[in-house]
């Protein structure tokens, strides 16, 4: 029986949860009853058709359903699949593009109450539903057992995408991605004759296949996840704590605040290629900086300042003297902006985590975002581009930014081909974003971050076409522009931009698994 951490403490397992058969799924709730169909006229629909974050897209699903358990959502795909109907399935709402939200989404699948951390001793991991955010995995895993995950910052983040699409977050140059950590999932799938089930893939049952698929092939394209099952790699999982890594126990921090007013355009070169150079020499597994956190907010300019934030695990040896050798190396040969240093000491583990979450009760109302995986920085001349459309004092985006990533280490050290997400020789990504609150507002905002990204990547067709720098794009930042040949002139197609040579596998595994594309949108893997 999947055992919680509150079923630990009480000295009981989860009321009503079920032994699993090997292959099979088990049941999360004891009833089986249907999730109501949720129309329009339903006080709850407005609710459920604008709980994504980006209001640049708001769908008009003929209903909604609030899926509570595994029989429920394999009753509530059948029906929408006999009913010939396009289903999209949303987790924690952070969908970048309109794959949930788009207008020809008849029926809407919302799994947020679906969300259980539990142990799960016939598989030997953790089950975690796939309607879970970040601050509830965080918080299970750490206050019932001390471990974590290397996943994302954002803690309202879900799962259900987060995790299949290759997760990454503060501690994955120590640890990995996510789906090094990725065991099994619980998955919906239909058919070629039309027929939904629920079975259990792992890496090393005979739905191996499937299981590999969500190692980084993304949300939206094989069928419907209701658990993820997290073990890591090369763990036994003869007891859970033995099966994820151990969380830190406190964190060092500081923050580098810059001025705009103060920085020349000399010193923002020198200042952003001292953080490419820093993590192209400390990127490897054994690395003394292997915790080390640190992701530049390169704001624009109308929002006055921009930040470098960092972190280190308190415990690692000589801490404070590693956080003032890399602060110190982010201001080696910058004449102008000179950084106000905060040093904000060491906390505790998860207080600080959920503190330095991104803020997203203030987040606008719209977006679009474009990003790159980088195996060294970029050139002078990219790094030029990106200070004068920072600068773009024609453009008005206080909170638009470009944001540097450190990435790689423990990363690097896994076969491109062993997951499906294969960016495995990186250092960084890049996440330029563009956010802004009204709609009127739409051209001006997206017209300027194509610009940028279009000049940074001018030399490649306006795209992070893999080469000696770039590494294509992280499928979790999707980007529908990379497949339109008016923004993506490259001639290099969207997915091997995100897939690199695992597309063609990706595919044989759609058409095993999904025969009739029941689940796709705007970037989803065609059938071979």
């Amino acid at each position: 029986m999947p055992v919680s951490r509150r079923g630990l403490l009480a000295g009981t397992a989860v009321a009503g949860a079920a032994l699993a058969v090997p292959g099979t799924a088990s049941a999360a709730m004891t009833t089986t009853a249907r999730s109501d169909k949720i129309g329009p006229n339903d006080a709850r629909y407005q609710d459920l058709v604008q709980r994504g974050q980006n209001r640049r897209f708001i769908g008009k699903p003929q209903y909604a359903r609030v899926i509570r358990s595994t029989e429920d959502a394999v009753a509530a795909v059948q029906e929408a699949v006999r009913s010939g109907k396009r289903i999209a399935v949303r987790g924690g709402g952070h969908c970048f593009e309109d794959f949930v939200d788009s207008s020809d989404v008849e029926v809407l699948l919302d799994m947020s109450t679906y969300d259980e951390v539990a142990w799960d001793p016939q598989y030997k991991a953790f089950s975690i539903g796939a309607g879970a955010v970040l601050e509830t995995v965080y918080k299970e895993l750490f206050y019932g057992w001390g471990l974590t995950l290397p996943a994302g910052g954002c803690l309202s983040v879900g799962v259900g995408g987060h995790f299949s699409g290759g997760g990454y977050g503060p501690l994955s140059r120590k640890y990995g991605s996510v789906v090094d950590h990725l065991y099994g999932v619980e998955i919906v799938v239909v058919d070629a004759h039309g027929r939904a089930r629920s079975l259990v893939a792992t890496r090393d049952n005979a739905y191996q296949d499937l299981w590999w698929a969500h190692t980084g092939g993304g949300g939206g394209n094989f069928g419907l996840v209701t658990r993820y099952l997290m073990r890591s790699a090369g763990a036994s999982g003869r007891t859970p704590g033995e099966s994820l890594p151990k969380a830190p126990a406190a964190l060092r921090s500081t923050l580098l605040l810059y001025d705009w007013k103060t920085t020349t355009q000399a010193g923002f070169l020198r200042t952003v290629r001292n953080w490419f150079t820093f993590f192209e020499q400390h990127n490897t597994a054994d690395s003394p900086y292997a915790t080390l956190y640190a992701p530049f907010i390169l704001s624009h300019y109308s929002a006055g300042q921009y930040l470098l934030s960092t972190q280190l695990d308190a415990a690692a040896p000589n801490s404070e003297q590693l956080m003032n050798a890399f602060n110190a190396a982010m201001v080696e040969g910058v004449a102008d902006p000179k950084p106000q240093v905060i040093d904000l000491g060491v906390g505790p583990f998860l207080h600080l985590t959920m503190q330095r979450s991104i803020e997203e009760t203030a987040a606008p109302n719209r977006g679009k975002y474009k990003a790159g995986y980088l195996k060294k920085g970029y050139s002078d001349a990219q790094i030029l581009s990106l200070y004068q459309g920072l600068t773009d004092t024609t453009y008005k985006g206080p909170q638009s930014s470009m944001l540097l990533v450190p990435y790689g280490g423990k990363v690097n050290t896994v076969p491109s081909n062993a997951t499906a997400a294969a960016q495995r020789d990186v250092m960084g990504k890049i996440v330029l974003t563009a956010a802004w609150d009204n709609a009127s507002d739409d051209d001006l905002h997206l017209g300027w971050m194509r610009k940028v990204y279009g000049d940074i990547y001018r030399d490649t067709g306006g795209a992070p076409v893999p080469n000696a720098t770039n590494a294509g794009s992280y499928i979790n930042y999707p980007d529908v522009d990379l497949a339109d040949p008016a923004y993506n002139k490259s001639g290099v197609p969207w997915h091997d931009l995100y897939y690199l040579g695992n597309y063609p596998r990706l595919q044989q595994i759609k058409s095993k698994w999904d025969p009739r594309n029941v689940f796709h949108h705007k970037l989803s893997i065609e059938p071979a």
